[in-house]
Parts: C-alpha cells; structure tokens; sequence
C-alpha cells in the first residue's frame, strides 16, 4: 500500500499564528477553514451550522457581521463554539473592534473597502495586540484599493501581492505581525501566480482561496485545481473552498483535498472503478451505498468497490477490505485475503459488516 505520510514538496516556512487553540502556519498542519451562511445574529442557527461544519471536519470557521446586531452576537458566539471564531469585517471599522472586544480568535479584514482602514492600523493593532487576537489581510480582486488599481489597471497577480504588501508593511511599522494573508482571485491562474508571487516576498502564514469559485462542481474543480498547484510546492497554511454550496460541503472537499495530497491524516476512503462495457455490477449504486452506510466512520479505512475482474482483484487486495463483483456475485477481500464470496443482492451488508469488524480490530490495536 502507499505511504499516506509523503508530500509532494517540504512546507514553506511561515512565521506561527495562534488563532486561539489552533495554530496556523510555521510547523502547524494545515487547517480547513468555511464561513456561516446563517445571519449571524442568529445564535442558535449559527451555532447549528458550525456544529454541522465541526463534525465534518472544520477547524476555523468564519461568520459575517454586516450590522450592529451581528456585532452584539458576538460574544455568544465565539465563546460556546468549538473551534475557532473568525469575524468576517467590511466597510465599518467599528466591528473590526467589536470583535475583538468579543473574544473572536481572529479578524478578517478588507483594507480596500473599511472606510479610512489605514488611519486606524495603529489602534486596531494595540487592541488585537491586547486581546492577544490574530488578524487576516484579505486581499480580493473585486475590492482592491483606488490607488492600486490606479497604478496596475486590474486586479493583476501584482496588483494583489502590492495591496497585500502595503498593509502588512503598516502592521509592521507599529510592531504587529500575529496575521496572515489571503489574495483572491475567481480566476485560477492569477490567484496561483499572486500566492506565489507572495511567498517569495513575505514569511507570513498564506490562505488559500479562489474567490467566486462558483457551484459545488465548478467550484470544486477551479479551487482544487489551484490549491494543488499552491500547496504541491509547499505554499499554503489554511485553506477555504469557497462554493456556492452549504459550508459542510466547502468543508468535505477541502478536507479530502488535503488527504488526497497526504497533507492530512486520511479518514475513510472509497476506491470504486469508473465503470466500463465490462462490469457486471452496478458500481454507481454500490459505491455510494457503501458510502452513505459508513459516513460516520471515523477509522482510516480503504474500501475498494470493484465492477469487473480486469483491475478488481488487485485494486481490492490494494485496500483495507475490499470487494471485486461479476457474474451476479462478489469476492470480499480483507487485507489482500479473499475471505468469502456472497451473491450480489448480500455485498453491501456482507461488506459493511466486515468494515465494522476490521475497524474495530483496528481501533483495539
């Protein structure tokens, strides 16, 4: 079997940000991170959906506040969720210190669109500083700054890193430096060529995210095909997948994304075969049989789903337990052993009942 611990490429040295209990960048793994779409000021909704984002694997979440009564919210918030609180902030500074006031682990701002942002770089940072509270510098195509856009014309990968570059240097000039820094774009390539602009100009801690990225397919395709560029040569700390979708899906792909990379423990995994002329089995409706019957795993198991006997056996064998179907049967493998063959309309329970077993086994030591 693989090694599920090889990455493609060593990390890129960050500087480490603490975003209350979780770490991001330096040696800290990299983290998945999604936004509410609940209001905000609704409590017991927003605190429902990061629960729902949590238990699929979430480790920062970030909620917006457009209003006063998002604000006031806060505080709840941030002290009964489980994972890390991020306020999202746009155009009223006001909020950028109300969070911070409400105990947020970090602030996200936008210096292109918080009205006279720069004036305040000095008391925004003492009073992060002293709430020991992290902030991002989120750069975004559709709001850079006048001036910037001025100089560049569009939202070129040089126009985001300098916009990026000019605030941290502000940050800096009053001796804060607990932040990191996003520079999205909704077009793949300019937001690969701006991250890798940035790493080579700065250490600090890099989000990654294609902004807009667009439906859950779309989307998936345009954030996953960046991310992997980016974090194939070591560039990236936290990521957010960002979909026109529910936040738990956001969350499903980006975890898996690191997974597939080995840039994350694996959880379980779901080998199945495309299907051709030659398979004997409806593996569509197996494969997601299987996998609606195990959803709640938790134990690092390889589960292969095989059609026909042209890669089954050996692609079954491959995986903790397996099966691989034809001629209205199917052979169950565990660990490479074949250990009984059941009639098709037996292989799902057969094979979630020995998955049960083995992961069991496997949780006892």
């Amino acid at each position: 079997m693989s090694d599920d611990t090889t990455a493609l490429a060593p990390r890129r040295k960050t500087r480490k940000v603490s975003l209350g209990s979780v770490f991001v960048g330096g040696d800290a793994p990299i983290t998945v991170q999604t936004m509410t779409t609940t209001p905000t000021h609704d409590v017991d909704a927003t605190l429902g959906q990061i629960a729902e984002v949590v238990a699929a694997g979430c480790d920062i979440v970030r909620v917006a506040c457009p209003r006063q009564e998002d604000a006031d919210a806060l505080h709840v918030i941030a002290s009964k969720s489980p994972i890390p609180v991020v306020a999202d902030i746009h155009f009223q500074p006001r909020y950028v210190f109300a969070a911070i006031e409400a105990g947020c682990a970090g602030v996200r701002v936008n210096p292109g669109n918080i009205k006279a942002f720069d004036d305040q770089i000095s008391e925004i940072a003492a009073a992060a500083s002293a709430h020991g509270t992290a902030l991002r510098i989120g750069i975004n195509a559709g709001s850079l700054d006048d001036r910037v856009m001025a100089k560049h014309g569009r939202a070129t990968p040089e126009a985001l890193v300098e916009s990026a570059l000019n605030e941290a240097k502000l940050f800096e000039e009053v001796g804060f430096f607990n932040f990191g820094i996003s520079v999205k774009h909704h077009d793949v390539v300019t937001t690969v060529q701006a991250y890798q602009l940035l790493s080579d100009k700065c250490d600090y801690p890099l989000h990654l995210g294609v902004t807009e990225a667009g439906p859950l397919l779309q989307g998936t395709v345009k954030s996953c095909a960046g991310f992997a560029v980016l974090l194939s040569q070591g560039i990236g700390d936290t990521i957010r997948v960002s979909l026109s979708a529910p936040p738990v899906e956001e969350v499903k792909v980006g975890t898996k994304l690191l997974e597939s990379l080995h840039l994350r423990p694996r959880s379980l995994e779901i080998i199945s075969c495309p299907t051709c002329g030659r398979c004997q089995v409806d593996v569509y409706s197996l494969a997601e049989q299987v996998t609606v019957a195990l959803k709640d795993f938790r134990t690092p198991l390889r589960v292969a789903v095989m059609g026909c006997i042209v890669n089954g056996p050996g692609e079954a064998r491959e995986a903790d337990i397996g099966v691989a179907s034809g001629n209205g049967k199917g052979q169950i493998f565990v660990r490479g052993e074949v250990i009984e063959t059941v009639p098709e309309a037996e292989i799902l329970p057969r094979l979630v009942s020995h998955a049960y077993r083995l992961a069991e086994e496997m949780e006892q030591g």
